[in-house]
């Protein structure tokens, strides 16, 4: 099977400056196919977030292209893109504005035209996605951090996307709401495209990785294969944490 041809995301040849004139990616070429789950690894100031912002058109204006399920980022098909494209950001707190968890999840879909019972249904699947039905009614701020990162995930699930992109969803979580956290993503049939410098995490849960370094992809390959390349990741400044050995993990599915 043509990987192309079944393509979540496509990034070819991308290369953006600033208008400071700072370069921050100078090429990038990667195909992720539909499925697929992806970790995007780099040391701080490879150029990630510059990656990302580009994936549903948040920065335009380089050279090179993506496209979604086929469809090239562009203004032509933005509103499209970007209900494919869901982005979780590291702080649930810049996605959970709203007075109740169903609201903060319902703003999407109800912004694109959803009402009555069929909102009702989409929010309600979206909070049972990631085990928060319960707290529908409950303030956002009420909850754990590892909750509000939960809701903040229902909040991008309940558009309905093609692609999700996590950054660092691991951070700030205990080792109990990271569990869970892991299980969700598991469990969910989307295309994941995972920003993280937690590589035990991108071990479990991605089978392939990238690495993202002075704007480039510097390596692609199987996760197990790419953290327990010592040479590969000393050139790229990634450290594993102390005693924690990639070959003696098994691969997460």
């Amino acid at each position: 099977m043509d990987p192309v041809s079944t393509a979540s995301l496509e990034v070819s040849g991308l290369a953006f400056a600033y208008p400071d004139g700072h370069q921050a990616l100078f090429g990038v070429d990667f195909c992720v196919a539909r499925g697929e789950r992806v970790a995007l690894l780099g040391p701080n100031g490879a150029g990630k977030t510059t990656l990302v912002l580009h994936l549903n058109g948040i920065l335009t204006g380089g050279t090179g292209t993506v496209k979604v399920a086929g469809l090239p980022v562009g203004r032509q098909h933005m509103a499209e893109i970007r209900r494919r494209v869901g982005i979780v950001f590291q702080d649930p707190d810049d996605q959970l504005f709203m007075p109740t968890v169903r609201e903060d999840v319902a703003f999407g879909p109800a912004a694109a035209g959803l009402k009555g019972a069929e909102l009702e249904e989409r929010v309600d699947r979206a909070l049972e996605r990631v085990g928060m039905a319960e707290f529908k009614d409950r303030p956002p701020h009420h909850l754990s951090f590892g909750q509000r990162r939960r809701v903040a995930v229902a909040t991008v699930l309940a558009m309905e996307p093609e692609i999700l992109v996590l950054d660092e969803p691991s951070s700030n979580l205990d080792p109990a709401s990271r569990r869970e956290l892991a299980d969700i993503l598991r469990s969910l049939d989307v295309t994941v495209l995972m920003v993280t410098h937690d590589l035990p995490y991108a071990l479990e849960l991605c089978p392939r990785s990238l690495i993202l370094s002075e704007g480039v992809i510097a390596a692609d390959g199987r996760t197990g294969e790419v953290l327990a390349d010592d040479e590969l990741m000393r050139a790229h400044r990634l450290e594993l944490p102390f005693g924690f050995d990639p070959r003696s993990v098994t691969m997460g599915a």
